[in-house]
């Protein structure tokens, strides 16, 4: 593999939160679903008080941790923690039953599991007696577990103070120790046939994306990202990577039936999504134009038509100009500007990934001056 300019995906992390410490990491809503605001300081310390506490329980170099929890930013902070303690991220989707989890850690040989509530909890407790291995689980959010064997997010920054505190300067230490061959990652994907593989993914992979995908010079940290991907999925990780990488702020939030409000609220200007999203839009639309009489249908279908030829246009590096830009102004106020006031009106650009775009879905979105 290339080389990166880092030696592992802790030390970019620093690197970032050393270099912008007090600009906007990630937003997140609340128990209220109120947006609130992280700093890369505030990333930075919780990161090294959950390390520490890692530390603290006995983890060691390359020890395995799973994370059982949807996207949020509770599971890109564990996910910090984890890898900053030189340790690998083991995922696991929150949607896996109970035995299904125990497959994965057991084979994985995980010796810690960060899960996201009480819920996902009572998924390994019954289970417990099959994962010997398991140390401890950390509860992201939902409260306190009763039992001595699962402890909270806030417990476990707490253990993180006492180590740092008895063990100055070993944080950045081990940092430095990590290489890029060590193992940062493993994915569980169900291959073509039985049971779940895990595949292995050192630090140098993470580096290898974040640092081409800065290359490319399409992201920049003016930009702003949702991000709702399954963060079990390496999709997901690529885009944790890169916002680390360029510094580009966040919001997080996995809940499916709440995407379409957060984009209005957040106004990203990039998301990225699986094509099953924009074909469930591209249908939406045409359907809502269809069903909306003779007239809205006969304005739909010109719009586009003109959208259309415009795409072309730009696909050879041209741009509208006299009679056709003008029909395309006045298409764009008629039904483009609508679509994109649904995204939040600042969308730059979509990414899509984990399977094939149709080539329809993608003319239609960059006749509506929407680019995939």
């Amino acid at each position: 593999m290339a080389s990166t300019s880092f030696q592992s995906f802790p030390e970019m992390f620093l690197h970032r939160v050393d270099s912008t410490p007090d600009t906007d990491a990630f937003y997140y809503p609340d128990s209220d679903n109120n947006w609130q605001t992280l700093t890369w300081k505030q990333v930075g310390d919780r990161v090294h008080d959950l390390s520490c506490g890692l530390h603290q329980l006995g983890i060691q170099l390359e020890d395995r941790c799973a994370i059982l929890c949807s996207t949020r930013v509770e599971w890109v902070l564990a996910d910090l923690s984890i890898l900053a303690a030189g340790a690998a991220t083991t995922t696991i989707y929150p949607s896996n039953t109970a035995e299904e989890c125990q497959f994965i850690i057991e084979d994985s040989a995980t010796r810690f599991v960060f899960v996201e509530d009480l819920e996902q909890l009572s998924k390994l407790m019954e289970v417990r007696d099959q994962i010997p291995n398991v140390a401890k689980v950390i509860v992201l959010c939902g409260g306190n577990s009763d039992d001595d064997w699962a402890i909270s997010m806030d417990e476990l920054a707490a253990l993180g103070k006492e180590w740092a505190n008895q063990n100055p300067g070993q944080y950045q230490s081990i940092i430095d120790s990590i290489q890029s061959t060590h193992l940062a990652t493993l994915i569980y994907t169900s291959g073509t046939t039985g049971r779940s593989k895990g595949v292995e993914l050192t630090h140098d992979c993470w580096l290898f994306e974040a640092e081409s995908l800065s290359r490319l010079g399409f992201m920049t940290p003016a930009d702003k990202q949702f991000l709702w991907l399954p963060m079990a999925h390496s999709f997901g990780k690529v885009l944790e990577a890169i916002v680390i990488q360029l510094g580009i702020p966040t919001a997080i939030d996995g809940r499916i039936d709440r995407i379409v409000e957060n984009l209005g609220v957040v106004r990203p200007t990039f998301v990225a999504a699986v094509p099953r999203i924009f074909e469930k839009v591209y249908n939406k639309v045409v359907t809502g134009a269809r069903e909306g009489g003779r007239l809205k249908w006969r304005i739909f279908q010109w719009s586009l038509s003109t959208g259309r030829q415009v795409s072309q246009l730009r696909q050879q590096g041209d741009e509208p100009r006299g009679l056709l830009a003008l029909r395309y102004a006045i298409a764009d106020a008629l039904v483009f500007s609508k679509l994109k006031a649904t995204f939040g009106g600042q969308m730059r650009f979509f990414i899509s990934g984990s399977a094939p775009l149709s080539r329809e879905i993608a003319e239609f979105f960059h006749a509506a001056d929407i680019l995939i």
